[in-house]
């Protein structure tokens, strides 16, 4: 392991576990980069925010969302 990988690593477990969450989804998505898939991702999320826009859907809040699929799916 080099030297500036020992000090990088190190700087990150100083972090805040939801700063290392992060830094962790950024790395791992860097390494799993499809070009492909990262349009389809960017079309999904442009047709749901013309979605909310229009009023298509209605937006509910996190905890309520949670507790559908909760009840959905019996957790």
């Amino acid at each position: 392991m080099s030297a500036s990988l020992v000090i990088v690593e190190a700087q990150a477990l100083k972090l805040a576990p939801a700063d290392r969450s992060h830094l962790l989804e950024r790395l791992i998505s860097s390494l799993d980069f499809d070009a492909e898939l990262q349009a389809a991702w960017e079309a999904e999320a442009d047709r749901r925010e013309v979605s909310l826009a229009t009023g298509l859907v209605t937006p509910i809040a996190a905890q309520e969302a949670m507790d559908r699929l909760k009840l959905r799916f019996a957790l």
